[in-house]
């Protein structure tokens, strides 16, 4: 009721708070998000480390619903500091609602305590996206283009320097005062998402897709995602990773129909797996 009180708009589906109406490009922006899900590296990395296939689906159970709980509770916080705080935050302030209602409803012991929890957040997700990033650097690129006669204790080294530059990248980002939480996650979520979700999967539900096609729907995905991000106006409002998904899962489909079909022990193993 409270918040009917004082916005009646805040709770519609289709109105923004000042009473205008959500654009449609705004609401394919919005469920877009969902895309991206397929191609984070640090939670396909947790599904990749199972113990056993058989655990696959209890896992995926316990991760849609964790994922719904936060989603929710991050709507009940941004809710309850609408109708809590008198002075309503605007711009990047406005992420900072969970921290200002800490300070402001618990003693300061309890607060730091819950604040904590922020941290255990960020690093358990920082921790996930260095090491698998690192990884990529020190493997894919490294190992394979530039050092394959490397031995283990250089490639340690390159992986520990690689992490000191990702995380050196990552707080030149964040000390910039310009910059928008939001903005620069949704822009790595489109990334990855575009990048990696078309490939991932096609390559479970499609045997036919092959090597060159992933690599250019990983191509394709990202670069639409970076020239998209960069162009404004008209449909180009509409959030970069849907375009990108589409144009990537059509690259993969083009190319792997043009190029040789996959060997047939990567089929036979397809076939094996899907039943």
């Amino acid at each position: 009721d409270q918040v009917l009180m004082a916005n009646p708009n805040f709770i519609s589906l289709f109105n923004y708070l000042d009473g205008s109406k959500i654009s449609l490009i705004t609401i394919l922006s919005m469920m877009a998000w969902g895309l991206g899900y397929f191609g984070q590296p640090h939670i396909l990395v947790r599904f990749m480390a199972i113990r056993s296939t058989s655990q696959v689906k209890q896992a995926r159970i316990i991760a849609t619903i964790w994922t719904a709980i936060s989603l929710i509770g991050a709507i009940m916080v941004g809710t309850l500091g609408f109708v809590y705080l008198k002075t309503p935050l605007v711009g990047a302030a406005a992420e900072t609602v969970f921290m200002v209602m800490i300070n402001s409803l618990f003693h300061p012991l309890i607060a730091g305590l819950l604040l904590s929890a922020i941290l255990a957040a960020i690093m358990s997700t920082a921790d996930s996206q260095l090491l698998v990033a690192s990884s990529a650097l020190t493997q894919d690129l490294y190992h394979v283009l530039l050092r394959r006669n490397a031995n283990d204790k250089e490639l340690v080294l390159a992986s520990r320097l690689a992490v000191v530059l990702i995380a050196l990248l990552a707080a030149l980002f964040a000390v910039d005062p310009n910059s928008n939480v939001l903005i620069l996650v949704g822009y790595a979520w489109a990334g990855f998402g575009a990048s990696f979700g078309p490939a991932i999967l096609l390559s479970l539900m499609w045997k036919r897709m092959t090597r060159n096609g992933a690599l250019a729907g990983m191509l394709s995905g990202g670069l639409m995602v970076i020239i998209w991000k960069n162009l404004s106006g008209g449909i180009f409002d509409l959030y970069e990773l849907l375009p990108a998904f589409i144009i990537a899962l059509l690259m993969i489909v083009v190319v792997s129909l043009l190029d040789k079909n996959p060997s047939s022990e990567i089929t036979d193993l397809f076939e094996k797996i899907e039943k």
